[in-house]
């Protein structure tokens, strides 16, 4: 159900915790966090606005534009042409959007659960007050796993530097130096252990529910290798949710269905994300398939985005998600390989985000899915050798997006079945957010790197190929932090 109050407190996070990003400036007339919060009613006000700091849009537009997701388009006007030529570096959108956006949320959520500890909930609002204190660390656990994830060279070792531990409403001048990933997980882990205990909903798809907790902590453990822990929380909601069916999943991609739903962040008409964003950027906001298009999804809609050919080649007929991905209205060569205009001649439209209530290129954002844990599933078993179990899975997923049985080759070897998962998320999870990140976790265990379809991408700049154990899956401490922090930069990532 879409639900306006989502809407009505946007303006309360700006009003109350707005002037607390500038850290400890009294103003005059500034309306403080307590006086703000008073009541268990405020704080269910505040949390609702904490939901408006989540938004994808980022991790899609980095992960299809950096990755092989995408091929620049015939309508293209220059946008995002940095990122698809691999060009990344501390002054880049992309490391201080995501180091500046999370930290953002990290400091919102710590001002609602600082206010909380103030307020003594009658017996009758205790349960309230445990559930908007558990979504409020859910949030925040969220957000420090983005930065953990794309500022961590690797999430799976505890002694590398990721982000600062920031657990705390700092005071003006506080300049933290880099915690390590064991520092940050420890601080993830915590506030998910508070969610869990006090989270009201076994599932609840637009608000943070037992199972999305549940999810989460899959993804976790996929991260950091604990490969059964993986498994079994998957398992379990891949049983609970099922996979949608052709007609269900086409319905879900114009957010009639939800299926195989487990949390997703919804988008309505006139809301602070009600508009077209900043194109060819990762900047947050803007509708999700402005990512890839100026007007709608359809080749009239001037894409400057296309879907590459990698995808598209292995994308079969019959199969669902190659009617849901791809406009009718593309143009496709009969004979890609030889054909003198390539540009003119094959233009593969993205529709995966067409829009929704009578608004183009607008739709809801699919957090978790039951189709992910499935993949996670997988990928779980593809490390514990168990290569019965992964051509299973894979055979089950495909068997739902084409309405029938399909057959999947029994892997031999732990590349190959970790490749093969990899070449599935590639497929089901395109223009989700994933890519980037599947690459860095697996790429190298699965031989797999970004790789683009030679001719789209070398009429472009021949930025084709680059390897999943290249510097540039890690994010760089972006200069802006540099610049008001000076000694974070002597513990700038690697590469940069």
């Amino acid at each position: 159900m879409k639900n306006i109050n989502k809407i009505i407190f946007v303006g309360l996070l700006t009003l109350l915790m707005g002037c607390n990003d500038a850290i400890e400036i009294d103003q005059p007339g500034r309306l403080s966090a307590a006086n703000a919060f008073q009541t268990v009613a405020d704080l269910e006000n505040g949390v609702l606005a904490l939901y408006n700091q989540l938004d994808t849009t980022p991790e899609i537009a980095l992960s299809s534009n950096f990755t092989d997701e995408l091929a620049i388009g015939f309508d293209s006007g220059g946008q995002g042409f940095a990122l698809y030529d691999f060009v990344l570096n501390a002054g880049s959108t992309a490391a201080s959007n995501f180091w500046v956006r999370n930290f953002r949320t990290n400091n919102r959520c710590s001002v609602l659960i600082d206010a909380a500890a103030g307020i003594t909930p009658d017996a009758a609002d205790q349960a309230n007050y445990n559930n908007v204190l558990a979504q409020a660390h859910f949030i925040r656990a969220y957000a420090n796993m983005e930065l953990l994830l794309y500022f961590s060279p690797d999430p799976a070792n505890d002694a590398t530097l990721a982000a600062p531990v920031v657990d705390f409403v700092p005071g003006l001048g506080y300049q933290p130096l880099r915690d390590t990933t064991g520092d940050l997980w420890t601080y993830i882990n915590a506030d998910l252990a508070i969610a869990e205990s006090g989270i009201i909903d076994q599932s609840n798809n637009t608000f943070v529910s037992k199972d999305a907790i549940k999810a989460f902590k899959a993804r976790i453990a996929l991260t950091r290798g604990d490969y059964p822990t993986a498994q079994t929380l998957a398992t379990s909601l891949l049983n609970s949710y099922g996979l949608a069916n052709t007609t269900e999943y086409a319905n879900m991609w114009l957010d009639n269905d939800n299926t195989e739903t487990i949390f997703k962040l919804e988008r309505v008409l006139n809301d602070s994300y009600d508009g077209q964003g900043s194109t060819g950027s990762v900047n947050a906001g803007g509708w999700a398939g402005a990512r890839f298009a100026f007007v709608n999804a359809t080749l009239s809609g001037s894409p400057y985005f296309e879907m590459d050919r990698s995808i598209y080649d292995v994308l079969s007929p019959g199969d669902v998600r190659r009617d849901v991905m791809v406009s009718t209205t593309s143009i496709i060569s009969p004979d890609y390989q030889n054909d003198p205009d390539p540009v003119n001649n094959d233009v593969l439209v993205i529709q995966k985000y067409p829009g929704s209530q009578g608004r183009p290129l607008m739709n809801d954002l699919k957090v978790f899915r039951s189709s992910e844990m499935l993949l996670i599933a997988a990928e779980a078993q593809a490390y514990q050798s168990n290569f019965t179990g992964v051509q299973n899975l894979l055979q089950q997923l495909r068997s739902a997006r084409f309405g029938s049985a399909q057959t999947v080759a029994l892997p031999g070897s732990v590349s190959e079945a970790v490749g093969a998962v990899l070449d599935e998320r590639k497929i089901e999870l395109a223009y989700e957010g994933h890519r980037y990140k599947d690459l860095k976790r697996s790429g190298v265990a699965g031989g797999r790197g970004v790789d683009r379809d030679p001719i789209a991408c070398g009429i472009q700049s021949g930025a084709c190929t680059l390897a999943a154990s290249d510097f540039r899956f890690t994010l760089p401490i972006p200069i802006v932090e540099i610049n008001a922090n000076p000694a974070i930069g002597a513990e700038q990532n690697p590469g940069y």
